[in-house]
């Protein structure tokens, strides 16, 4: 019998750095199967969790939450028969729904599913919650632990804020809040194995979610003037110096408010509410070009609404730089040269052409 766990959240989380922080301290010596399916990303990740040693299934060619909910338990049930894991970690789409891979998980044979765990930016939630409600709150509502990525780079009261958002989510999974360096193995093992009091409630939700589903499943129908079609993005009061005076604006609601305007049903798959662009690219970029680049891509909507932005890429100097973008932060790094240059943009509203065309790919 395999244990499973989820680790989920949104784009750019923060995800697959904590599932190494867990490799390293919690499972150490355990033997694991890492399966992950990242929403048009082009297996950018795996290199670093190859080297340490990890097989990985990667399903890229659609989202885990729908096109392959049928295969995917099928395959489960193969690689937990083939490698006989200690444990398996999922990695779904950061635009998958939580309760979607639970439901694909669900009478596996070999399969015990230990816990659901997401990862949200602490800096980002307020914005992501308004804007992707549909995605966001489902992977907080159905998380076993919730825990919070970058609270070493805010303030308290932007903390605050953050966990006052997953109360109103979530009431009572474990809430990892202290910087995950600072943390041992015993302590994140003892967080992520808490049982939620909530989870009679999370399974009530779930079995709904999976009857609605089954009453769906051959009439699907999506209201084009659903909020998520018209994509109106809101930003807290202190991004307002960045280029959003060309969208109109909704008036902020109280938290109140807020939380019952997301909770009606919602049921899209991510490739409906998010546009992809990437590809090789055999450009070697400048760091000028590079730079400005990304200070566009993080800082602007000059070429639609970008949420995640990831490359390997070659330099003109002959060396390579790895990157990792979400709104108004980047982190590029150097890297050992790969057999391509690969690039990829997850955002909405995305102008195709203009990105292909500024990223060389």
């Amino acid at each position: 019998m395999s244990k499973v766990n989820i680790i989920s959240g949104f784009l750019g989380a923060g995800k697959t750095t904590f599932i190494k922080e867990l490799l390293e301290k919690v499972f150490k010596g355990q033997r694991i199967v890492l399966i992950e399916n990242e929403f048009g990303e082009i297996g950018i990740d795996g290199s670093f969790l190859k080297e340490a040693g990890i097989e990985i299934t990667e399903m890229n060619s659609g989202c885990i939450c729908c096109s392959l909910v049928g295969d995917f338990a099928k395959a489960l049930a193969q690689v937990s028969e083939r490698f006989n894991p200690d444990r398996i970690l999922i990695e779904p789409s950061g635009v998958g729904k939580l309760s979607d891979v639970e439901i694909a998980i669900k009478g596996v044979p070999g399969i015990k599913l230990e816990s659901g765990i997401t990862v949200v930016d602490a800096k980002k939630a307020k914005k992501y919650l308004r804007n992707f409600g549909e995605f966001f709150n489902n992977q907080v509502q159905f998380a076993d632990t919730v825990v919070l990525s970058r609270t070493a780079d805010i303030d308290e009261e932007k903390l605050h804020e953050t966990l006052h958002i997953i109360r109103e989510l979530n009431p009572s999974a474990p809430i990892i809040t202290t910087p995950w360096e600072n943390l041992t193995g015993e302590t994140l093992l003892k967080a992520l194995s808490e049982k939620n009091p909530s989870q009679e409630l999370a399974a009530a939700l779930l079995e709904a979610e999976e009857h609605h589903r089954e009453h769906e499943h051959h009439h699907h129908h999506h209201d084009v003037h659903d909020e998520h079609e018209h994509h109106h993005h809101e930003h807290d009061e202190d991004e307002h110096e960045h280029e959003h005076h060309h969208h109109e604006h909704h008036h902020d609601h109280d938290e109140h408010e807020h939380h019952h305007e997301h909770h009606h049903h919602h049921d899209h798959d991510a490739d409906e509410v998010f546009d992809t662009v990437g590809g090789e690219t055999v450009h070697s970029y400048s760091e000028e070009e590079l730079g400005n680049i990304l200070k566009d891509l993080a800082g602007t909507e000059k070429y639609g609404f970008v949420v995640r932005s990831k490359g390997i890429v070659p330099m003109t100097d002959g060396t390579w730089r790895e990157f990792d973008l979400v709104p108004e932060e980047t982190e590029v790094r150097p890297c050992a040269p790969d057999y391509s240059g690969r690039i990829v943009v997850i955002g909405t509203n995305l102008k195709e052409h203009e990105l292909r065309e500024i990223l060389k790919i």
